[in-house]
């Protein structure tokens, strides 16, 4: 014990700060967590789960606490139509309108199964110019009705609650196309909502029918 006291004490200022090099991987045993540590980390807030669903908002969340939110859309299942698109609008009333107005622009790129067909573009599907529509996030094709398939989504909002600067966005979506052969297609969103108004609610839903999947909100914790 006595070389091992010996370390610890030669790692500890005279003020009982340990330094550095008195913390590493195998000298702290059985610690589940630390107080007053900030790390610039996803905080999880709410978890809602689509069953069979048309539509499923957070009215809760999105205030002043974070400056930006992270919305994970995990296994987003289009259960049926033959124009599954994820779409997503948002409120400034606490959810009772979804109608902000937004200007965006939207790219892709996609490859099919079979190796045949491949393209990087613009796309069209999704753009809006100061539209209050809902904002395609999965468009340059609709999602797979299979039962293996599904679309998997993150979507960012910075600054919500701000009444003095406009809304931005990003999502980032790649599903399992519809198509025969099948194609892997991933959209690339992004945005304003043009407001100065807080946007303290959004709404996910598809475009036609109902969808299975997961959505969760996380607040971004600043480091």
């Amino acid at each position: 014990m006595g070389s091992i006291t010996r370390g610890l004490s030669n790692n500890i200022t005279t003020g009982g700060v340990i330094l550095p090099a008195g913390i590493t991987n195998s000298s702290v045993s059985a610690v589940t967590a630390f107080s007053g540590v900030s790390g610039g980390t996803l905080k999880l807030l709410s978890t809602q789960t689509a069953s069979n669903s048309a539509t499923i908002s957070f009215t809760t969340g999105l205030d002043s606490t974070y400056d930006a939110y992270e919305f994970h859309c995990i296994n987003i299942d289009a259960l049926s139509g033959t124009n599954a698109r994820f779409q997503f609008n948002l409120s400034t009333d606490g959810g009772s309108n979804y109608n902000v107005t937004k200007t965006t622009t939207s790219f892709y790129t996609y490859h099919n199964e079979n190796d045949t067909d491949q393209a990087l573009g613009y796309n069209t599907n999704a753009d809006l110019a100061q539209s209050t529509a809902f904002q395609n996030i999965t468009s340059a094709g609709a999602i797979s009705t299979d039962a293996d398939s599904s679309a998997n989504i993150i979507l960012q909002l910075f600054n919500p609650s701000s009444t003095t600067y406009v809304k931005h966005f990003i999502a980032v979506s790649q599903y399992f196309d519809l198509s025969s052969p099948a194609y892997s297609t991933q959209d690339y969103t992004a945005g304003y909502a043009n407001t100065t108004s807080a946007c303290n609610a959004i709404q996910f839903k598809m475009i036609s029918g109902n969808f299975d999947g997961i959505i969760k909100l996380y607040g971004v914790k600043k480091s």
